[in-house]
């Protein structure tokens, strides 16, 4: 099975997990194929972030959602489809798990995977109030 990390971002966050107060989440979009299977997660990994240099993940409070899945092979075009729509599974997932994901405050700037990298020509921001 090969998994690529199509986006990837930090941000502020807030949540107490296995005993551990979290200040920042990890926040992917991810792809998984095997045998002409694709499935596509939003994921968030909470991690302590005590201080600006901490972005050690932990997998201890970590969690998925498939946004898709299907036969065929990845699309450039699924896949900016599936970013534009990605903020508003995070907030779900967040809620779900008991945690907060501000995605107003990132901590870093985004990472993308090459294939849609350079189809990327304009800011992209899961927050939904800022303008893009």
């Amino acid at each position: 099975m090969a998994t690529i990390s199509v986006y990837k971002q930090f941000f502020e966050a807030e949540g107490c997990f296995n005993g551990r107060d979290r200040h920042g989440a990890q926040v992917m979009l991810i792809s998984d194929s095997d045998a002409g299977q694709f499935r596509y997660e939003a994921s968030i990994s909470f991690i302590p972030h005590d201080d600006k240099e901490d972005f050690a993940v932990s997998y201890d409070a970590y969690f998925t959602e498939v946004m898709f899945e299907g036969k065929g092979r990845r699309s450039k075009k699924r896949e900016i489809q599936l970013l534009e729509k990605l903020g508003d599974h995070i907030e779900k997932l967040a809620d779900r798990s008991g945690g907060k994901v501000f995605l107003n405050k990132p901590l870093t700037k985004p990472s993308y995977d090459k294939l849609i990298q350079n189809e990327i020509n304009f800011v992209f921001s899961l927050d939904k109030q800022k303008s893009v």
